[in-house]
């Protein structure tokens, strides 16, 4: 079983391509023959209307109801770039931002591509505990980075710093809503806050941004601590379903999720998470998981920067690299013995710029699999399929439906 995901590849009509979406203005000649070839329907990850996180869309594909299990992206993030989080501590996904004052000149610090391994080593060297909470701290890929508090006395019900937006000042950390009087949680509050200014007095003079900014690029001067969370306990994939399962992988979040059901973990040569990841290397890697275990979820991250940028220029190269991808994974498959859906973990409408709520496209493609009327890969093609509209916590039952492996409910 095979579930491959072009990230966030979901869209909406764009004026500008003739109210096509990026889907179906792209050259997709391998998901069109997925399509064509198999049964399609569009895919709420979690539920009409909802606008899914990388994570919870993830769980709830594989099963794993976010609404029952989910405590914050924070835990996924950390664990996923190497750091062990243990029952306790209060994680947050990071960014390396641009600020200046408290405005946000850039999110995500120009895409910052190297010397984040120095901002953080310097981070963990300057910073290494505050008012006796231990201070964990490491980057991911480009922007993205990771924090761990550890402690006692701690509560992941805090607000985010991070705003996700430009041109606005970045957030105090306070109690959520109805945590006001939670003394934990305002000392958590209260260490962020601290964590916040500390960084930005370690970064603003770093060699590292020193040099970006002679080259004209925007300084990594702050970190924006989001998502946050707390350890949570998952039942191991292979006990759930008796699988052998695997994931290939670009991003830390999804590595993190990985770690904690206990599925083998692949990173692709090449695979940067970023426009230029190499979808070749990621195919040629799926390829050689499927003949080693008995299941594998891929996921490649380009379609997602595109919508989150609004370019749809960019999206539609993003998901050709799919497209490539796809047709790599076709011709070294045997599909008489296998069985994949092709689909997004999410919507990200070049329009929105961010995550939303809308279907996405799905096709299942192989052994069991009983085609339809559908002849190209698309938001309204799929939209057509006989499988209808069914949510993430479908997949697993129609995937085992199709190997065979699916267990009878009832006499």
């Amino acid at each position: 079983m095979l579930i491959f995901l072009g990230d966030g590849m979901g869209g909406r009509p764009i004026p500008e391509l003739d109210a096509k979406t990026t889907i179906e203005a792209a050259d997709t000649p391998s998901l069109d023959r997925v399509a064509s070839e198999g049964a399609c329907g569009m895919m709420y990850p979690i539920s009409p209307g909802v606008a899914a996180g990388s994570d919870t869309a993830h769980m709830a594909i594989l099963g794993y109801d976010p609404y029952e299990y989910y405590r914050g992206r924070g835990p996924f993030e950390a664990k996923g770039v190497g750091i062990d989080v243990n029952a306790g501590d209060v994680a947050f996904r990071c960014n390396f931002a641009t600020v200046e004052g408290k405005m946000i000149v850039d999110r995500r610090a120009g895409r910052i591509k190297s010397g984040t391994d120095e901002l953080a080593a310097a981070i963990n060297e300057q910073i290494p505990q505050l008012d006796g909470v231990q201070i964990l701290f490491a980057d991911s890929i480009e922007h993205r980075a990771a924090l761990v508090l550890r402690g006692e006395g701690l509560d992941e019900h805090v607000s985010e710093v991070d705003p996700h937006h430009e041109g606005v000042d970045y957030w105090d950390c306070k109690p959520l809503p109805g945590h006001e009087h939670n003394e934990a949680a305002q000392r958590t509050a209260d260490i962020v806050n601290r964590f916040v200014e500390r960084s930005h007095e370690v970064l603003k003079g770093h060699p590292v941004n020193k040099q970006r900014e002679a080259d004209g690029l925007l300084p990594a001067n702050i970190t924006l601590p989001r998502g946050v969370g707390a350890a949570v306990e998952l039942e191991p994939f292979s006990q759930r379903y008796g699988l052998d399962g695997a994931m290939v992988i670009e991003v830390d979040i999804v590595r993190g999720l990985a770690m904690y059901l206990d599925m083998s973990v692949i990173t692709a040569e090449g695979a940067t998470g970023g426009a230029d990841t190499d979808e070749i290397a990621i195919a040629r890697s799926v390829v050689a998981a499927c003949e080693q275990h008995d299941f594998v979820l891929a996921n490649i991250k380009a379609p997602d920067l595109g919508g989150h940028d609004g370019d749809f220029e960019q999206k539609i190269a993003a998901i050709e690299k799919v497209d490539r991808a796809m047709a790599c994974i076709l011709d070294n498959l045997d599909f008489d013995h296998a069985v994949v859906i092709l689909t997004a973990d999410h919507c990200t409408p070049v329009s929105v710029g961010d995550h939303s709520g809308d279907p996405i496209p799905a096709a299942f493609f192989g052994s069991g699999v009983t085609p339809d009327e559908v002849r190209s890969y698309g938001e309204r093609s799929c939209s057509q399929g006989y499988l209808g509209h069914f949510t993430g916590a479908d997949v697993m039952n129609l995937l085992a439906n199709f190997a065979g492996t699916g267990e009878k409910f009832g006499a």
